[in-house]
């Protein structure tokens, strides 16, 4: 049995909420025959790495077959018609149609991917040490946005009018001139996630949910409970969130229509915890992310159901291509 322990520390209290040691079931192994020597070796077989529904999530397909056995992978994304997904020092994108996917390595400078970002002319990479590497193509990368150096660069988005936003621990950067200036539009506190949609956006902050309505030269904050912002996705007509509640130390998942002046909660009929992930939207359907497993809403939030139970205490991280949905399951859901 493999023991991970992952410590995210985010200004208290999502480290609070994110830190825990979890068991990992040993992985499923094919014996072999080494005919050189007559020995017997075990291949790991990856299993309950990554998961797809081509069916609205009535049916769930493990599709982890030529990825790494013995690793959790720590980010994904979808883009251009591909899955990636990083482990550690390595990423990993889908070679073929994401609807069966076939894996093969990328190469990458060595260093520890934290995360991964799709931009209007290729994709950026998030390490821990040395900031954001842009893909220059053929298996190139470079260290991007030197200007930055020292701050801790922790996400990157790039707006539908072609702007740069930066979150970093000390705040939101903005260039309007593909990376060359940055203007620090604000300094309370790191920003992980940031999304747009009809000229609002908005990004997970320390205080909650931050809001602009002016191409991001200023910001207000639209949901704040004493917690964090953990999670924001455009959805239909709106913006669904999910933040932390210091009150009731359970996150909240909560949609607008409005483009993010109002909130509502729509998490009544999922059970309350600290760990609810990620939500996203397929087609009529909304999916949680929940230390119980996936749950599927066909109203709205209204009313929830279980499609998919959870993977020891692992909480699935969810992403969207087209008619397939992709699930991922992390420790502690972060």
């Amino acid at each position: 049995m493999y023991i991970q322990i992952l410590f995210l520390l985010l200004n208290g209290v999502l480290f609070t909420s994110c830190q825990q040691a979890q068991d990992r079931d040993l992985p499923s192994t094919a014996a072999l025959i080494d005919n050189s020597h007559g020995i017997a070796v075990i291949d790991p077989i990856a299993a309950n790495v990554v998961f797809q529904s081509r069916d609205g999530g009535q049916t769930w397909q493990d599709a982890s077959k030529g990825l790494p056995a013995d690793k959790q992978a720590g980010t994904f994304l979808i883009n251009g018609g591909k899955v990636y997904l990083g482990f550690g020092n390595d990423l990993f994108q889908s070679k073929e149609n994401i609807e069966s996917p076939v894996w093969e390595k990328v190469y990458l400078p060595n260093e520890q991917i934290e995360n991964i970002f799709s931009g209007q002319n290729g994709l950026y990479v998030q390490s821990r040490e040395k900031g954001i590497y842009k893909d220059m193509g053929s298996g190139m990368w470079v260290n991007a946005f030197p200007e930055l150096k020292g701050q801790f660069l922790r996400t990157i988005m790039e707006s539908q009018n072609g702007n740069l936003f930066i979150g970093s621990d000390n705040g939101i950067f903005k260039s309007v001139d593909q990376g060359k200036n940055w203007k620090h539009v604000y300094e309370d506190g790191w920003m992980i996630h940031m999304v747009e949609s009809d000229g609002v956006l908005l990004c997970t902050n320390q205080n909650g949910i931050l809001r602009s309505v002016d191409g991001g030269e200023h910001w207000e904050v639209v949901i704040s409970e004493g917690g964090v912002g953990i999670d924001v996705e455009v959805i239909k007509g709106g913006f669904a969130a999910i933040t932390y509640n210091t009150a009731s130390k359970t996150r909240r998942v909560r949609i607008s229509m409005d483009g993010g002046k109002h909130w509502q909660a729509i998490d009544e009929g999922l059970p309350p915890d600290a760990l609810i992930a990620t939500i996203t939207q397929m087609g009529d359907f909304l999916f949680c992310g929940h230390p119980k497993g996936i749950f599927r809403s066909a109203d709205n939030g209204k009313t929830w159901n279980l499609v998919l139970s959870s993977i020891g205490k692992k909480v699935f991280n969810l992403s969207v291509a087209g008619n397939v949905i992709y699930a991922v399951p992390k420790d502690g859901g972060c």
